[in-house]
Order: C-alpha cells, then structure tokens, then sequence
C-alpha cells in the first residue's frame, strides 16, 4: 500500500522528516518495505531556468535553425542554437542549461555545451515535452509575458516533491489502509510526548440542493449488504481533475481519470471507504436493489470483460439488470463517462468473507475489493457520501439532488471489553504508567467508559475489526507504547520439560546443521502448488489431493503431495540468475486426503506427513586452478542420504535396496527396512526438468521423515571403547557376472564372517572384453579386527580363505 507523505500532513502537524517517520511507522506496527521519490514533472525541472529571448537570427549554416541570445538573469546573455519554428526575440521562455537533463522520446538527453552547424550552443530552449509539462513538440513552450526572468522553472509551474512509503499493511490492520488512518496512529505515537488531536475534514457545509432525484434503495440480501448509503448529484460537467487532485492520485501510482471517479477514488484513500459513481440516468426504474442474480447469470464488467456470475455473488442492480459486482467492480453499462450528467453515489458495508470470496472466484483484485474482503467501517458511509458531494460540487459543479438514503438492517454494534490493570503489566512485562494507558486508548478513539482501581471497560470503534478482546487492547497500547520501551529482565524464568526420544526438533536441527557444514542449502518452498502438476503426473495419487475450497488463485489452488516442486522452481530460480551449482535441502510437511471419510471428525480425513528432501545439481566443486572440476552425479546424491542415516544410527547396511520405478526418475534406488519405504534417490527426468526449464542434471534424494523417526524410537544407544588392537586390510580382485552387485558380495562376506570382519569396501570397478563375455572385476577391500588380541596370519588366512570358498560357490567369482 502506498501512502504519501505530503497527503498525511494534510491531517497530521509534525516537522517530522519522511526518513524519521519511517521508523516510526515501523515501530508502531505499519511496516514500511521501502520508500521513494515522488515528483510531479519529471526531473523536476532541474536546472530549467526562465529567461527571455533578446535576439534570434536565421543559422548562417541551416535553413531551419536560429541564433538566439538568451537573457537569463545571470548577466550574461546565452547564445542557444533553436530549431523551433515558432521562436521570437521578446519572448519568455524556458530554457535548460548545461547540466540539466531533459527526457527526449522517453530517453534521458544531458544538455552540454556544445557546437551546432559550427555555432556555439550554450543551452535549450524547450518544448513543453521536453519538460514534462505536455505532449506537444510543434514549437517551443511561450510562457506568459509578465513571467520573471531567471528564477528556477520548477517555481513558476509549482512541481510537488513527495516522499511515498510502502507499507506492508497486514491483513488485520485495514485501520490503516488509508492517509487518515495512518496519520491516526501516527498522532497517537506523537500524542504520547505533546498533546495533539487530528479529526477527519469537516463536512458541516453539506447541505442538500433539493430532493428532484430521489432514488429509492431495497437491500434483499441483508446478510451481505450490512449499510447502504446513497444520493444523487444533478448537472455535473465530467472533466480533467485539477493538478493538485491528480497528483495525489499520481503519487500512490493511480491515473487519473475524470473528476468524478477520481474523487471517488481520492474519499477511498484518504478515510479507507470505497466509493461507486453510477451514471444516474442509466438506472433503470430509477431504482438501486442490491441482491443476488440467478447462478451462471452473464455479466459485463468495466474491462468489457463478460463474466459469469455466481448466485452467491452479491450484486448492485437496477430493476431490469446488474450495475456492479457489489464490493468489487463496476460494469461498464451504468459507469461514469464523458457525457454523465446526473450521478448516483453509492457509499457502502458489505460482508467481508463474501466479497472475498466473489473477489477469488473471478479473480477481480481491486482497491474497493482489498479494503471490503478485510472489513470496512459502516459508521463512516454517510460521511465519505458528504466528503465527495462536496468535492463534487466544488470541482465538477451541479446540485445535491436528493436526501441520502440510508439503508441500515442491522446495526453493528461497538465491541466492549474489559481490561485488568494486572493483565496489562503481565502482557506487556512492564508497569506502564496509567495516565499512558488512557492516553494512547484516547487517541486511538478507544473511548473508556467505566474504570475503577483495578480494571476498566472501554468501547471500541467499529473500524477496528480486529479488536475484540482484552489481549487486543494490550497488543494496541504495547504498539504505540513502543516494543523498544519495554525493558530485557535481568532474570530469565524457565520450566523443566520432557521429551519423549527421539527429540524431533533436535534431530531436524542435528540433520540441518550437519547438512549446511556439507555445503547445503535450507529452503523453504511454498506449501500451495498447481493442482495440474500432480493430475498431469502418474505419480501421485490425485484421489488423494487435498483441494482449497477459495484458493487465493488458480496456480495455487491444492496443498503439496511432495517437495521436489518446490525445489525444482527454486533450483530454475537460481539458474536464471547465473547461479547453476547448488545443494538444497527442505524439511516440509506434504498432505494427503484420505481414502476412507469420517464425516463426525473432519481432522481424522487428512493425513500430514514431514519429509526431507535433498536436491544436488551442477559440478561437485567450484572451478578452481589447482583441481579438477566434476559434475555431480547419482552417488554424490546416494552418499548424501545414506550420510544422513547413518548419522542418526540406522545400519545402511540392513537397508533392502531395490529400483525405484517412478516417472520423475530417469534412474533411481529405493530403501526400505521390513516392508517400510525409508528413503529413495535418484536422477530427476527430462520431462520433469524441461517443465521447470532446467537444462542440467538435477538429482533428488527423499527421506520419510517421519518414518525415520519412528524407527529411532526402536534404536538402543550404546557405548564401546576404543579398539586397543589393530585392524588387518586384505584385498582380492573378484572377477563376477556384471548381473552381481556389490551389496551382494557385502552382504554375503558379512554373513559368512560375523566376529572378525569390520568393513567391506569396493575400490575398482574393471570391464573388458578380454575378462569374457557379461564379466566384470571388482577390487574389494576387506578390514578385520579381534577386539581380544592381535590377529595372526593363520587366523587371517583362514578367514579369507573362508570367503573365497564362499564367493565362488554362492556367486560364482573367480579370484584373479
């Protein structure tokens, strides 16, 4: 949300510079993500001076080009080279000298002196597009004959400087979505250190003209239309707005329109209450209903767009027809034009979850819509209808034509709470003085209405939807009392807890931290995905999808059944910014709908479950002189998740390791303890890539998480000392079929030997033709280790010779 500053010290006294309320705003809960210039002409007309032509002669070297001197109140006359056909000596005009930058078809040009045709240009005169002042390049710009010379030119066409602030406005502070309602907390801050007040412009001299255009207004749908206000104003001239109007508009990034609709549009952003201008003589009966169409009902809003309506979108409409999605966008058969004469105004309340709802349904995101969906004040419509009348009246002409009608079913009444004293001191961790409290209750329109020593009760104002309890009048009192007033305890309080093992935070933290000394990188990807990126895929089960019932837009609208589409889409993220060799990982939590409904426990048909998931692309090292660089490949992402395991005590070696047949693997291995899936990894397929437009290898790891945890519930931690023996290394070259796997040849030397033998490794892989036909060589090296004594080499001996005998009967290896 955009707010300027000039605008807020409409309302607000202070000598506060716009770099001093930026912290302030922060501090009292609107954060400001940033701030920028603002200039009403731009440049700024620096360095544009007015000065008078005193002398122009034809170029002696061009036929369309003129000497010119220029007096521009330095003493010293400017000799200026012009082509403008319509330059005379006598003239006041504008004139850039060198420094200034003038904007010529959109591109920056630096005025430099400089020579023309061989003669000497010490400056230009401009144009008015030149300046950005108009669009007209016929001749230069001939400004008034009584206009001083040598005064600065953004002086005679009084340029506005502004300063804008972006706010973050969070969703329950839609108090603050406008200039009134940031100056309100601001002056709430401000009150805390000199008594100050601030009060919306005065609307006394309303007065209505007569009562020649009365239209009735009939609310049919009560539940969503909570106030309806409105009156007519006869005899407008829709026209350009005034320069001040249309740059308050400018500034905050709105374009203006036509005086009507940018009063409209300058009520809403000022006291935070949209406006709707119908052309009065479009308004078929001469009647407003709000209501709701008939389902699939057509209808064409203001972008000519032809939607179909929903019979739970509220509507404003005529006797014959629809007007205006209530709360959300106009229609473009009853807007304001060029040739409107007669307006009706509208100034409205409307249920917030159903004009959030109509909003995502035809995905319409509005500044009416934005302030509605979050919940708007119904005690200010009747002002913002007098507000812009006025406005009306004084910029377009006309008469207030009609009494305002005021339709209100049910009024909403003001929250009342009751606060503690000692409640207040128990939230905030400090005694705040009382006289305080009340202050900055006061100045937020937080009316106390009954106290005695211990506690009070107070009113609040209903736009402040978000205050209903007594823990959100703390929380207001805190954010102006300011959080940095609140001093650090010298004592810290703590309780004993207990855990039950495994430790689930500590293992993500023990796994986390393990991980980024590894190189990695934590991220943390979006939990909503495309629902079309799990149908289009025969990988996941979409029966099993769980669906948003108002997602916030159409990519966006079913929870993740995995994580590797948010690391793929970071992964494409960080390739197009140059930055190919990446190790991520991500702890996230993936849902899943269940087969079987239980409809007496919602909670029991979904089911949640955490997942770690590890993504390795590009080379291995960054490019160095002094080693070789290595693409990363399948055993870099294996190793990594058999890394993992074993950090947290299972035995890889127990893992039944199996092809993991999966449409997003090009190749992959799964493990599994017992029938339970505990991990897969592999390298990810051209098809999944090309969608996320990766050009380069990515391999994946997935570890269930949740079942890891499960099963270090079953591990027993125990200690052994230090062997004092020393360990044996054997090696022998086993020539196989290429059908045999090292895990085989493993697994089968661990069970042949189970007291001696400590660790199998393979070291060479060899395949030639000249081994034979479907043979290949494995070099594996074999560690043995009595803890009781020294081994001998009769003792070795006989154990290896025991493997031999085992390799060539259960595989058939040959020793080399």
């Amino acid at each position: 949300m955009k707010i300027s500053y000039n605008w807020i010290l409409e309302y607000l006294i202070t000598d506060k510079k716009p770099e001093e309320l930026d912290t302030i705003l922060t501090n009292i809960g609107l954060e400001v993500e940033g701030m920028e210039d603002w200039i009403s002409v731009k440049g700024g007309l620096r360095k544009v001076i007015t000065g008078e032509v005193k002398t122009c002669k034809l170029h002696p070297n061009a036929d369309k080009l003129f000497l010119t001197t220029v007096d521009i109140g330095s003493g010293d006359h400017l000799r200026i080279v012009c082509g403008a056909p319509n330059v005379k000596a006598g003239q006041k005009v504008a004139v850039a000298i060198p420094g200034a930058v003038i904007n010529l078809k959109g591109e920056n040009f630096e005025i430099k002196r400089s020579k023309i045709r061989g003669e000497i240009s010490e400056g230009m005169i401009c144009a008015e597009d030149e300046l950005g002042l108009g669009d007209s390049h016929e001749g230069i710009m001939v400004l008034p004959e009584d206009t001083p010379v040598g005064i600065p030119a953004h002086e005679v066409f009084h340029v506005e400087y502004d300063t804008v602030f972006e706010i973050g406005l969070t969703p329950n502070r839609i108090d603050g979505g406008s200039h009134f309602g940031v100056a309100r907390d601001l002056n709430a801050y401000f009150n805390m250190f000199k008594p100050s007040s601030i009060s919306l412009p005065s609307v006394e001299e309303f007065k209505v003209d007569n009562d020649s255009r009365h239209i009735p207004v009939v609310i049919e749908n009560e539940s969503d239309c909570i106030r309806y206000s409105g009156l007519t104003i006869s005899g407008v001239d829709v026209k350009e707005s005034p320069e001040w109007l249309k740059n308050r508009l400018k500034a905050i990034g709105l374009s203006p329109l036509n005086n009507i609709v940018d009063i409209t549009n300058y009520v809403l952003h000022e006291s935070g209450q949209p406006l709707h201008a119908f052309d009065a003589d479009k308004i078929a009966g001469n009647k407003v209903i709000v209501r709701n169409l008939p389902e699939k009902s057509k209808f064409i809003t203001l972008d000519e767009e032809e939607r179909e309506l929903s019979s739970s979108d509220l509507m404003i409409c005529d006797v014959e027809k629809g007007m205006c999605i209530a709360g959300v966008f106009g229609g473009s058969g009853s807007g304001v034009t060029d040739q409107t004469q007669n307006i009706f105004l509208e100034s409205a309340c409307f249920n917030p979850v159903a004009i959030r709802k109509t909003a995502r349904r035809h995905d319409l995101h509005t500044d009416a819509s934005f302030r509605f969906e979050r919940g708007s004040d119904p005690d200010i419509t009747v002002w913002a209808l007098k507000r812009a009348a006025l406005l009306m009246k004084q910029l377009a002409g006309g008469t207030i034509s009609s009494e305002i009608v005021d339709v209100y079913p049910r009024k909403i009444e003001k929250q009342v709470v009751k606060v503690s004293y000692d409640n207040i001191n128990r939230l905030t961790g400090k005694e705040i003085n009382r006289k305080d409290i009340k202050t900055i209750l006061a100045s937020l329109d937080i009316v106390i209405t009954d106290s005695d020593r211990d506690t009070f009760t107070c009113t609040v104002p209903t736009y402040r939807v978000d205050v209903s309890r007594e823990a959100d009048i703390i929380e207001e009192i805190l954010r102006i009392y300011g959080y940095n007033n609140i001093e650090v305890p010298n004592k810290v309080n703590s309780t004993l807890s207990f855990f039950e093992r495994p430790n689930k935070e500590k293992v993500i933290n023990t796994v986390s931290d393990m991980l980024s000394g590894a190189g990695f990188t934590e991220i943390i990807s979006n939990s909503l995905n495309p629902g079309s990126w799990y149908r289009e895929s025969p990988d996941f089960d979409n029966d099993s999808l769980v669906m948003l019932a108002n997602p916030l837009s159409s990519d966006l609208d079913c929870m993740r059944q995995t994580l590797l589409y948010g690391g793929l889409s970071s992964i494409s993220r960080n390739i197009n910014r140059q930055n190919p060799d990446l190790r991520f990982f991500e702890f996230g939590t993936c849902y899943f709908l269940k087969k079987g409904q239980h409809p007496e426990n919602i909670v029991e048909n979904y089911l949640e479950k955490l997942d770690l998931d590890l993504f390795i692309t590009g080379t291995e090292t960054p490019e160095n002189w002094n080693n070789i660089t290595r693409k990363t490949d399948f055993y870099i992402i294996k190793s990594a998740v058999e890394i993992i395991l074993e950090k947290l005590g299972l035995d890889c070696d127990s893992f039944n390791i199996t092809e993991r047949k999966q449409d997003y693997y090009t190749e992959g291995l799964e493990l599994s303890i017992k029938g339970d899936l505990i991990a897969h990894f592999g390298k990810i397929s051209k098809k999944y890539l090309e969608k996320q437009e990766i050009k380069q290898d990515v391999f994946y790891g997935h570890i269930e998480f949740d079942t890891v945890l499960n099963k270090l519930k079953q591990i027993t931690i125990s200690f052994s000392e230090l062997p004092k023996y020393p360990s044996v290394r054997r090696d022998l070259a086993l020539l196989v079929d290429k059908e045999v796997r090292f895990d085989q040849i493993k697994k089968l030397s661990f069970r042949t030997e189970k007291d001696l033998l400590r660790q199998v490794g393979l070291f060479d892989v060899y395949e030639s033709e000249s081994l034979g036909k479907n043979k290949k060589s494995y070099a594996v090296s074999f560690i043995l280790r009595d803890d009781k004594r020294t081994l001998t080499d009769k003792i070795i001996d006989k154990v290896m010779k025991k493997l031999v005998e085992v390799f060539e009967k259960e595989i058939g290896a040959q020793i080399r």
